[in-house]
């Protein structure tokens, strides 16, 4: 009866991990071999106040989860230790905040990851990481849309200057 509790077990992890993949707008996957206890707890907290979830994972389960969420393309990249970050809010919270750990300690690689249900790999997940944040693209955006509303205050202040003048 044991086998029975334990592949019930397995499977409600199995369907809780694939429900994380649906859900996340972007998951990253990552190789965490040779980091040390503290090492691994900062990257905790950095990914945690981000608002990341950071897991390690058994493959075979990941494997099953992945064919779940039918995104079976992310198997080729689940070989030896991996940790998974789910990023439910900021697609680009869990790729920059673990590909810049990754700069500075090189026992952390990444493997690939998903991004709003689309398979990418290492190339692109650390093309992700050096995007602005969500507020640098909104106040990016932000400047670009006031710049023209500004140009015309200029333009019609200079106009009523130049109209006194010669009053």
């Amino acid at each position: 009866m044991a086998n029975a509790k334990v592949i019930q077990a397995k499977q409600e992890a199995v369907d809780v991990i694939a429900a994380k993949m649906r859900e996340s707008v972007s998951t990253v996957v990552a190789d965490y071999r040779g980091l040390n206890v503290a090492q691994v707890t900062e990257l905790r907290k950095q990914l945690r106040e981000a608002g990341v979830e950071f897991q390690v994972l058994k493959n075979s389960l990941l494997r099953r989860a992945t064919a779940a969420a039918e995104l079976s393309d992310l198997d080729e990249v689940l070989t030896g230790p991996t940790a998974v970050a789910f990023s439910s809010n900021d697609a680009v919270a869990a790729a920059k905040i673990l590909n810049d750990f990754a700069k500075k300690n090189d026992a952390l690689k990444l493997k690939g990851g998903v991004v709003e249900g689309r398979v990418i790999g290492e190339s692109e997940i650390k093309a992700l990481a050096e995007l602005p944040s969500r507020e640098g693209l909104l106040s990016m955006l932000l400047s670009v849309l006031q710049a023209p509303v500004r140009n015309f205050a200029l333009a019609v202040k200079a106009v009523a200057e130049k109209e006194e003048q010669s009053a």
